[in-house]
């Protein structure tokens, strides 16, 4: 369902936004730029996305969508935010048995290639995060520089879920000495375990 009406969230998040407020960037074309560039997976970089919009008649260049990042007020992108979580919320959402809330718990891996962040030794950063399937809203989300695995931040994530949720984990997460704490703790977890 959330597919098929996604269209039709965006015009009703997009349709407020002002057309008239900057003259070159204004603020719908702003948050169009964005959305674009985190929805589309053919772009690979804002470059792209500034190549396909100057074809298509749009005559902005990426130093001005630069500028307006580093200068706009991030209320615009707060507001948006808070309108789609109240889209979200609004959706009726169980409880496994009326009383367990089912929180999935997972890691990406998002390379990083500054050259910067790469002479400091920082080559990736994991992003670290679950939901709560029972309000449909995240619980916890953390990023980590560097290789570690996650079974390492398993226990952060864990803690900071409601009292009878039940943390579903991949096998990336299974580690001996995390599994025996979530016991210790009476925590419910569902953990699939690796090949050994």
């Amino acid at each position: 369902m959330i597919i098929n009406s996604f269209p039709k969230i965006v015009k009703g998040v997009l349709k407020n936004l002002p057309k008239n407020d900057y003259p070159v960037l204004n603020s719908r074309l702003f948050f169009e730029c964005w959305l674009s560039y985190a929805m589309d997976n053919s772009l690979t970089s804002m470059r792209d996305l500034f190549k396909r919009l100057n074809n298509t008649g749009f005559d902005v260049d990426i130093s001005t969508f630069s500028k307006a990042s580093s200068h706009r007020s991030q209320k615009l992108f707060q507001d948006i935010y808070q309108e789609l979580n109240r889209l979200v919320q609004n959706k009726t959402h169980h409880k496994l048995h009326d009383k367990y809330a089912i929180c999935p718990i997972d890691s990406t891996v998002i390379t990083l290639t500054s050259k910067l962040l790469w002479i400091l030794g920082h080559h990736q950063v994991k992003l670290f995060s679950s939901l709560n399937t029972a309000t449909g809203s995240p619980e916890d989300n953390f990023i980590n520089f560097g290789h570690d695995h996650d079974y390492k931040f398993g226990s952060q994530m864990m803690s900071n879920l409601p009292l009878n949720a039940v943390g579903v984990m991949d096998r990336g997460f299974a580690g001996l000495k995390f599994i025996q704490e979530l016991v210790q703790e009476n925590k419910y977890f569902v953990l699939r375990i690796k090949n050994n």
